[in-house]
């Protein structure tokens, strides 16, 4: 076997680890929701993986249910409806979807439970905006935020805020009737609020914490008037901890990164490869993340490692009009903080399928990436420089493509050394 194919193997180990679908049938199978009758709202780019399984499990207890997901990634399900949007900029579908979502949560009848099915990418598939602002207010903000490499957390809070369904929007639609949420986590350290910016959560932030990440970024005088004055003005306070409207509301996550970064090291090791694991290790801007990542590399050889496993989603500051991703950035930035050392291969991939706005997944890259990019007049620094990762990388035939693959629990680095 190739070390590319090896690197890819452990990367569907992964996957197959923390598919939506089978985490959630585990989780019924340890605490079975009830006899329901159930109303299922669904988002994200796992959602209909999430929803066919419920479908499985609870049949003829799901009296409808809609789900929304990623351009690309929705197929047939018996029960429930599914909505197609854009991701990751909100658009008209998105919107619609979350009113829907909404005008369904507060149409519950007097039996019916909500049951919510939550994975990464929700947030900008329901992307409803608060009373006051628009939807081209929402995507210029959420053009910014994505631009200056805000990480989830802060992209998270101020979202909250400019939303009519998320930071528990959703339950308070629902008017105290019981719900039931189950989250596939993208993001770090799992918190509710941050799972498709809690749209049935508490959230702990308020408008003047959004206020703070617009200003710490220097977007403050960039965005939208609307959004300011909203913001400043602390219009639709979101819910917080000990909110009457979230008292019936169970939420649970799923599945995690942890979940397939554990599956990637027992693969490993069944292929006789010690790994080294490293769960926050891909957190941070891209380039300070592969430096890291090189160091860790080299210090896992050092130690009579073969192979390092790394978690996390890194933040990438858009420097130009290219095309590329942040999996695809890391992937060409390890081959320039490895330059000069030999017998390295690493893939970085997402686990969604998806990497930016293109085809791929993630990259391979190796100790021979920069000597066959120049090789072909391809300069990877320059590359770098105008975020145009994609075009050089599809050259060099290192695109790793998955195409949808019913999970988002964040991205994997597999360096074998």
């Amino acid at each position: 076997m190739t070390r590319r194919a090896q690197l890819e193997e452990l990367h569907r180990a992964a996957l197959d680890a923390a598919h939506a679908g089978r985490a959630l049938e585990r989780a019924f199978a340890a605490s079975h929701p009830g006899e329901g009758p159930f109303v299922v709202l669904g988002a994200g780019k796992a959602a209909c993986a999430i929803a066919d399984a419920a479908e499985r499990v609870l049949g003829a207890r799901i009296r409808r249910g809609v789900v929304t997901t990623k351009l690309g990634h929705a197929r047939a399900l018996a029960r429930c409806q599914v909505r197609e949007a854009s991701h990751p900029l909100p658009d008209e579908n998105g919107e619609a979807a979350a009113r829907e979502a909404l005008a369904i949560a507060e149409s519950l009848v007097r039996d019916e439970e909500l049951l919510v099915l939550l994975s990464g990418g929700a947030s900008a598939l329901w992307c409803a905006p608060a009373p006051g602002l628009s939807l081209a207010d929402k995507r210029r903000v959420t053009e910014l935020l994505l631009a200056r490499d805000v990480d989830i957390r802060g992209l998270n809070t101020v979202r909250r805020h400019l939303s009519a369904l998320k930071g528990g929007g959703l339950a308070r639609a629902a008017r105290g009737r019981a719900v039931r949420a189950y989250a596939v986590s993208d993001v770090r350290g799992d918190r509710l609020e941050d799972l498709a910016s809690g749209p049935v959560s508490p959230d702990p932030t308020h408008s003047g914490d959004a206020l703070s990440v617009l200003r710490e970024h220097q977007l403050i005088d960039e965005v939208p008037r609307a959004v300011r004055a909203h913001l400043e003005r602390g219009a639709g306070e979101t819910a917080k901890p000990g909110d009457p409207a979230l008292a019936k509301v169970d939420m649970r996550v799923i599945a995690s990164l942890d979940v397939a970064l554990d599956a990637a090291v027992r693969r490993a090791e069944s292929l006789g490869l010690r790994a080294r694991v490293l769960r926050d290790a891909l957190y941070g801007e891209v380039e300070s993340v592969a430096q890291s990542l090189a160091s860790a590399a080299r210090a896992a050889r050092r130690d009579g490692f073969a192979l390092v496993v790394a978690g996390g989603e890194p933040t990438v500051r858009v420097r130009g009009p290219g095309r590329g991703g942040r999996a695809q950035e890391l992937a060409l930035r390890l081959a320039l903080a490895l330059e000069g050392e030999s017998d390295w291969h690493a893939l970085c991939a997402g686990t969604d399928g998806t990497d930016g706005a293109t085809d791929a997944a993630g990259a391979h890259s190796d100790a021979t990436t920069l000597a066959r990019a120049a090789a072909r007049g391809l300069d990877v620094r320059a590359t770098l420089a105008r975020s145009d990762s994609h075009p050089l990388l599809a050259a060099l035939g290192d695109l790793y493509v998955t195409g949808p693959t019913d999970t988002n629990v964040a991205d994997l680095a597999l360096v074998l050394v």
